[in-house]
């Protein structure tokens, strides 16, 4: 065995251990992870506070404060949503009978198989309920107690955050140090930048298919509105899933083919104008990763940390990017997770936006 063999297995030998080593700490990894990408985003209003004597124990509590209002006012406008389409239930039972009796009758004339033996078939399958509200049960404390950890951790980043800087910097030489510092900054930036640019991204996309799905007549379009926009955490696949569930549900509600086509349209057409202007002026070079790299970067961090890893493993790959820029071994690593370099230039109308903004 040649020694780039034997370089090559280590490698490989090394990545699988970090893998399964993230897999099997992901309880205390996971929360901690969430938390440090969340505080990235606080870290200047948190200074702008401290500079204006306001103490740091108060300013880090003002912080989580802003954090906890702001999801208590997106989990009230989804809530007061799910209501609205609830006062429509009955109607969408019933219908969803409906569709489900034409779909049994499909299969009995195409492939034989009687409604008794399809509905025995789906009661078998069909996990009881006691199991189900088990699930339930500790699916929620599980999601209470992590979110509690990272409150907790949020807070204890803020306020220890000099301590912890010092700390790496501390880990590198004093030749590296100046390096290492502006590495960290990057790093920090990057994650403010998708974390902000995400979420005016949402906001862009929920006026724009509220509005959109409410030009074609589409039932509870704030809700289906809120539901894609939400969904664009998770990139490409978000709202593909989003506009899916629009097009069926509006079919259950016996919506027409034109409605229908419209939906699609609408998404197409939303998806042209996120991808040529809103993109560009959000979010920033430093944030671009190339879609091969993200998809990858999915999948990992679901079979890794399941939801969580999906919504954490766009900004960790960018700063994963960051540094790899830094080090001399690992940039053909940052070469590879970034986007294509185009010669194109980008058009006047972007570069003309971007002025005013």
């Amino acid at each position: 065995m040649t020694a780039s063999e034997t370089s090559i297995i280590k490698k490989l030998l090394i990545l699988f251990l970090v893998i399964a080593g993230l897999h099997y700490a992901k309880d205390f990894l996971m929360p901690l992870s969430i938390a440090g990408v969340l505080a990235t985003l606080f870290l200047p209003f948190c200074t702008v506070m401290e500079k204006n004597r306001v103490p740091k124990g108060l300013a880090v509590l003002i912080c989580l404060l802003v954090f906890l209002i702001t999801i208590a006012a997106v989990g009230y406008l989804l809530g007061w949503q799910i209501s609205a389409l609830a006062g429509d239930f009955a109607q969408l039972k019933q219908r969803s009978i409906e569709t489900f009796s034409r779909i049994q009758e499909y299969i009995f004339n195409h492939l034989g198989i009687s409604t008794e033996k399809q509905s025995e078939i789906l009661n078998n399958e069909q996990p009881r309920f006691t199991v189900i509200m088990q699930v339930l049960a500790g699916s929620l404390a599980f999601v209470l107690t992590n979110f509690i950890l990272v409150l907790a951790y949020i807070f204890l980043l803020l306020y220890y955050r000099v301590h912890i800087l010092h700390f790496l910097l501390k880990l590198s030489s004093p030749a590296k140090r100046t390096e290492m510092g502006e590495v960290l900054s990057k790093v920090a930036h990057v994650s403010q930048q998708y974390l902000l640019g995400l979420a005016k991204m949402i906001f862009c996309l929920w006026i724009m298919y509220g509005i959109g799905f409410s030009i074609i007549g589409v039932k509870n379009a704030l809700f289906f509105a809120i539901l894609c926009g939400l969904l664009e955490i998770i990139p490409f696949i978000g709202n593909i899933t989003g506009t899916t569930l629009t097009v069926l549900v509006a079919a259950v509600q016996g919506a027409s083919l034109p409605m229908l086509a419209g939906i699609i349209v609408t998404y197409g057409t939303i998806q042209f104008i996120q991808g040529w202007i809103l993109e560009p002026l959000i979010l920033g070079p430093q944030v671009k990763i190339n879609p091969f790299t993200t998809i990858i970067a999915l999948v990992l961090g679901e079979l890794i940390w399941g939801i969580p890893g999906i919504f954490l493993a766009i900004p960790i790959t960018a700063m994963f990017k960051i540094v790899c820029d830094h080090i001399e071994s690992l940039k053909p690593y940052g070469f590879l997770i970034g986007e294509i370099e185009r010669k194109k230039a980008q058009p006047d109308f972007i570069k003309k936006i971007k002025q005013l903004v």
